[in-house]
């Protein structure tokens, strides 16, 4: 029984120390930010959730949303936070939305077809919910942080698409495009180190 408790113990231990390694790496990485040709430039794509779907792959979405919480909250404590902590609230659950459908469906079977399937599902859901967090929530609290109307934001989007003219098209001709654009950037590297990586991750 000892031997149990002793086992479970340590098996814990290197899960909780897998967690924070990828948490620090997904940090540094949240920090490398570059804007897209498509997208105004306060979208900025970063590759931080690669070390958070290695993590939820390997380890399982539990894991994968603590890595996630644990990358936010990092970053909250080092580059504080001009929204009151609802902008990361906000990067959390849309972060969320993308690992969670892709881990649990590559947990029911362990296979590349399933980890394909998780990852086009995870990206639909980070387009779905990164949308209505933009709409609703996103845009609205960054006007009143920063003393711009909303319209400020969407003539930036108007200089770079013409289409876009109002909250709407810059949802979606922006926001849509931009984080279809990164569930498939960044699924694409997870697949290429994900068999790499899982073997030290395993042990």
């Amino acid at each position: 029984m000892k031997n149990e408790i002793s086992v479970k113990q340590r098996n814990n231990t290197k899960i909780i120390a897998k967690v924070g390694v990828l948490a620090a790496v997904a940090t540094v990485l949240m920090l490398l930010e570059f804007p897209l040709w498509f997208a105004p430039s306060f979208y900025e794509l970063d590759f931080s959730e690669v070390p958070v779907l290695i993590g939820t792959f390997a380890l399982g979405p539990a894991a994968g949303i603590a890595i996630e919480f644990i990358k936010i909250l990092i970053n909250f404590v080092l580059n504080g936070t001009d929204t009151g902590g609802i902008g990361e609230m906000a990067n959390f659950i849309v972060g969320c939305s993308f690992i969670v459908p892709a881990g649990y469906i590559y947990k029911h079977k362990k296979s590349f077809a399933t980890a394909i399937i998780g990852l086009v599902a995870g990206t639909l859901a980070l387009a779905a919910v990164g949308s209505m967090m933009n709409y609703y929530l996103l845009l609205p609290v960054y006007s009143k942080v920063y003393g711009a109307p909303i319209q400020a934001f969407i003539d930036m989007g108007n200089l770079i698409n013409p289409a876009i003219t109002d909250l709407k098209t810059l949802v979606l001709y922006a926001v849509v495009p931009f984080n279809l654009f990164k569930g498939i950037v960044v699924s694409s590297i997870t697949l290429l180190l994900y068999k790499k990586i899982s073997p030290i991750l395993h042990r």
